[in-house]
């Protein structure tokens, strides 16, 4: 029977994830040769070729493909199995790898931040910021333990819970005509051409949603890369967009040239929750997180 070694697997999704043998050498805390001579080793033991190895490339063979699925499925077992025990130990302890969107976590961080600190003071919370495509892939691959994103996602293989739900905001140049009003209304949008983010945001998609049932429109000659450029783009008379509550509040409402209207019901708004794998041994910890979360983000 094959001699299959847990670090050797180890190797094989690296290189199956960063599809370069140095990068994976650094990931695994080896030297390149060592993790080229175990996979030669493993790829022996198993009489089949995993990798195909080229001056520049490197990819699986179809063999490789599947292997390294099952690969990756023990190599999230042991890691679960080593979580386990230590949070049978001490469940608020740790490590817990934490992940928000761009359009979040710079306006929810400041709310939560010193609470977290507080009310978990043995959690050793590492924050991400990724968008929703990457960040599901990066939680299902056991990179991240939990995600803060708007939902609904698709979460094969996954949980979620509701934390809040945010209102968006209407933010208008200070001399557009709808900056006189204390409020607007979703058919105030009628006609006007919004600015929106790029590509790849969800939030984009949202105020997409919003523009439809309104009788707005995207203007096409401009995409944002983040929330503030779309507020500068706005305190600049460029045109008007939708910022989610959060982005609207302390000084980010008052940013000189920019008027932040609220709607009036029917609200528009995002549903923002948060995500984690359903074999996750973190479930305690995530629970606390997501409790302090829920109880600060708009309060």
């Amino acid at each position: 029977m094959p001699d299959i070694k847990l670090k050797d697997l180890r190797y094989l999704v690296a290189v199956a994830d960063l599809q370069h043998f140095g990068k994976a050498a650094e990931r695994c805390f080896v030297s390149q040769p060592t993790l080229s001579a175990q996979l030669r080793k493993l790829e022996d033991s198993l009489g089949l070729q995993l990798i195909e190895r080229q001056p520049k490339r490197v990819a699986l063979t179809d063999a490789g493909t599947e292997i390294v699925a099952r690969a990756r499925l023990i190599v999230d077992a042991s890691d679960e199995m080593v979580q386990l025990s230590r949070t049978h130990r001490d469940p608020l302890a740790g490590k817990l790898r934490l992940a928000m969107l761009p359009t979040i976590g710079p306006y929810l961080l400041p709310r939560i931040a010193a609470k977290l600190r507080k009310g978990l003071p043995r959690l050793d919370l590492g924050l991400y910021e990724t968008q929703t495509i990457p960040m599901l892939a990066k939680l299902r691959a056991g990179e991240l333990d939990l995600g803060v994103l708007a939902l609904p996602v698709d979460l094969d293989g996954l949980e979620a819970r509701e934390l809040y739900v945010e209102p968006f905001t209407l933010a208008v140049p200070s001399q557009h005509p709808l900056a006189r009003r204390t409020s607007v209304r979703l058919e105030d949008l009628d006609g006007e051409a919004l600015l929106l983010l790029d590509d790849g945001h969800c939030l984009r998609d949202q105020a997409l949603e919003v523009c439809s049932r309104a009788g707005a429109s995207e203007q096409q000659d401009f995409r944002a890369t983040s929330l503030e450029t779309l507020r500068q783009m706005v305190a600049a008379g460029a045109g008007i967009t939708l910022l989610p509550e959060l982005a609207s509040r302390g000084a980010y409402g008052n940013a000189r040239g920019v008027t932040n209207l609220p709607f009036t019901k029917p609200v528009p708004s995002r549903q923002i929750g948060v995500v984690w794998r359903k074999s996750s041994a973190r479930r305690t910890a995530i629970e606390a997180v997501s409790k302090i979360i829920a109880d600060n983000a708009l309060g």
